[in-house]
């Protein structure tokens, strides 16, 4: 047996529950301080305050009175893609905006042709680079879309790279389809072809392949309209694929709305979502996943998580790691410039998030932790 004893923390910082909280009771942290915690095997057996006890065999780890918390999970990237898309940096600066980048070529149809023109292998080493520079900063579970291919054959490519990968490395990956990201270039006289091929084509292979867990739509003025992204949902629910859905990211069009009544399981990005979307999600259950690192990357405003806390919405935080709106892959730098520069944060609402995310000498990642 394997055994791994942390010794010397200065706080273990532990959220309460196995689902998602909502209100007031998201901050419900427990916080123990001068703790310690035996792993045996990968999992924990015992934790405990005060001296330590002496355990046979078991490799000893001193936290140096730092802060231990679970893993972090980053709940919305797009990991697998080729090529990047840096040249739309000075787009962006001189006043482009997202819309206006992928309209002339870029943005996703930009990186869809790079992903088609790279092998299964190239996607993989390039991926786990990712992955591997995630950990190093306390993610140990990513979800994951496809969506940079936008073809049938290089959406299965990138579920299969995605579960490759979740076989090979040490992270968690939870895979998600999202043939519905854009309507590509070639179809851009066909919207109706395109919508039908992911219905009817794209979501039974996806489901025979059984990779997928979740289907994704992106709900945004010139990508995909309300009907449309109900379309897509509603097909993926007869294939057991559970709605996500990116909503509200530039204009409010609605899908906010279509979260709640589908009863998606999340709606991510929702940095325009009005009151009615905001009462929506709450009615429909729906997991508000915020994505701080692309307002602060397009030079946007932040969603409004106060209010949906107060409205009773579950709220997660996520990167959106991606070849070029967003190429951060730090939910620490995500929820600290959420949190202390746009929220009011103090410190004093909630200790365990001011040591884990404003103090980086307070921090202590343990790979050997995960597997």
């Amino acid at each position: 047996m394997n055994k791994l004893l942390l010794t010397n923390i200065g706080m273990l910082a532990t959220p309460l529950g196995k689902a998602a909280k909502s209100g007031a009771e998201q901050g419900n942290i427990q916080i123990l301080k001068d703790a310690w915690v035996l792993v045996e095997d990968g999992v924990i057996a015992q934790v405990g305050t005060g001296a330590a006890p002496e355990v046979a065999d078991a490799q000893v780890v001193d936290a140096g009175g730092k802060l231990v918390t679970p893993g972090l999970v980053d709940a919305h990237t797009h990991l697998i893609f080729g090529g990047w898309r840096q040249n739309e940096l000075g787009m962006k600066l001189h006043g482009k905006t997202y819309l206006e980048i992928q309209n002339a070529g870029g943005g996703i149809q930009s990186s869809t042709n790079a992903t088609r023109g790279a092998t299964e292998e190239e996607l993989t080493q390039k991926a786990a680079k990712a992955l591997d520079e995630m950990m190093s900063l306390g993610t140990t579970t990513v979800e994951a879309k496809s969506g940079y291919g936008l073809a049938t054959e290089h959406e299965l490519k990138a579920l299969q790279v995605i579960k490759n990968l979740n076989e090979r490395h040490a992270m968690d990956i939870v895979p998600t389809f999202m043939g519905a990201h854009l309507v590509p270039k070639e179809y851009k006289e066909n919207r109706k072809e395109y919508i039908r091929l992911v219905c009817e084509e794209m979501m039974p292979l996806v489901a025979k392949q059984g990779i997928a867990k979740f289907n994704d739509v992106f709900c945004e003025a010139d990508t995909f309209d309300v009907d449309e992204a109900r379309q897509v949902l509603e097909a993926g629910l007869k294939y057991g694929l559970r709605p996500k859905i990116h909503a509200d990211e530039i204009e409010a069009i609605g899908g906010s709305q279509l979260a709640g009544e589908i009863g998606a399981i999340s709606a991510e990005h929702l940095i325009v979502c009005p009151p009615e979307g905001i009462e929506s999600l709450a009615k429909g259950g729906v997991i508000a996943c915020l994505l701080p690192a692309t307002s602060f990357n397009l030079g946007a405003t932040f969603a409004p998580a106060r209010d949906m806390v107060s409205a009773g919405v579950p709220v997660a935080m996520a990167t959106d790691f991606n070849p070029g709106s967003c190429p951060c892959l730090n939910m620490q730098f995500d929820a600290g410039k959420y949190v202390s520069d746009h929220h009011g944060y103090t410190g004093g609402q909630n200790d365990a998030g001011n040591a884990g995310f404003q103090s980086p000498q307070n921090r202590l990642h343990i790979r050997t932790l995960h597997r």
